[in-house]
């Protein structure tokens, strides 16, 4: 029987992790430009043949990027919760979240650019270049 409970709760823990994923998909606009964004890098690097270690630097980039977006949703929402008036410092925990978000997608853009920059320009030169 105790197994039995232990593979309802992991189902259910699963349950609520994929409820939160929907919750921040439906409500965080900033999470559908990142999810177009992780898209046309995915389209890339297949169109580019990424190696396997360059697919696992961009997958761990991308998923830096979403688990930023999603604690600083999380860290919004209690806030909130325990800050409905206006405050200066719940105003300092959502900048701060949204900062942790920014400096993520910077750092995102970086190393898109240091890992599909080369494959992609020599790749458009052979395509539009000529000689």
């Amino acid at each position: 029987m105790a197994l039995k409970s232990f593979i309802n709760s992991r189902i259910h823990a699963f349950g609520h992790a994929f409820h939160g994923w929907q919750h921040v998909l439906k409500t965080q606009r900033n999470a559908w430009i990142h999810s177009m964004v992780a898209t046309i890098v995915f389209i890339l690097g297949l169109w580019l043949g990424l190696s396997a270690r360059d697919w696992a630097v961009i997958v761990l980039t991308i998923a830096m990027v979403f688990t930023a977006e999603f604690i600083n949703t999380a860290i919004e929402a209690v806030v909130d919760l325990a800050s409905p008036v206006h405050h200066p410092l719940a105003k300092v925990g959502k900048d701060v979240g949204a900062g942790a978000v920014l400096i993520s997608a910077l750092a995102a853009v970086l190393v898109g650019l240091l890992i599909l920059g080369p494959p992609l320009w020599a790749r458009l030169v052979s395509l539009f270049g000529g000689s």
